[in-house]
């Protein structure tokens, strides 16, 4: 499999990951664990909320994200990490039975001042339901090894 370098990401779209679909039970159990607020976790709670049904964590969905960068492409990038997340954002509700599309573009990509040796890659995802309905939206940027530097440790 060939490894991602900071010289694969110029600026654009850079693909379209999914279909990713999601059950009722795996936000039940993602809220009982991570979120137990009672829009996640019960039907008549979540029935009188804004939110008008059952609705799963804006933190489950951000999570299904980053598992969705991971199989995409990240998962064979050679990625050294993180410095953290610029934007999230809840656009809509996680349902039960959404079926999830990610679309990645690269909104900057830069060598990096103090390591030279890397790249700081920003991300834009963008979470849509079968509808098109946007979820989510994320900007992140991730330091990646330049194509001379990826095989060093």
């Amino acid at each position: 499999m060939t490894t991602l370098t900071f010289e694969d990401f110029p600026p654009g779209h850079f693909g379209t990951f999914g279909p990713r679909h999601v059950t009722r039970e795996e936000i039940l159990a993602f809220a009982a664990e991570y979120d137990p607020q009672p829009m996640h976790l019960d039907e008549a709670a979540a029935n009188a909320s804004m939110l008008k049904g059952l609705s799963g964590s804006g933190w489950h969905l951000g999570s299904i994200m980053m598992r969705m960068l991971f199989d995409g492409f990240i998962g064979r990038t050679a990625s050294l990490g993180s410095p953290g997340v610029n934007e999230m954002r809840w656009m809509a509700p996680l349902r039960p039975g959404d079926d999830l599309t990610l679309d990645v573009y690269v909104a900057e990509a830069r060598i990096s001042n103090s390591r030279p040796e890397t790249g700081i890659v920003t991300f834009k995802g963008t979470i849509r339901n079968a509808a098109g309905m946007v979820l989510c939206e994320m900007e992140s940027p991730i330091i990646v090894r330049r194509r001379d530097q990826a095989g060093a440790k």
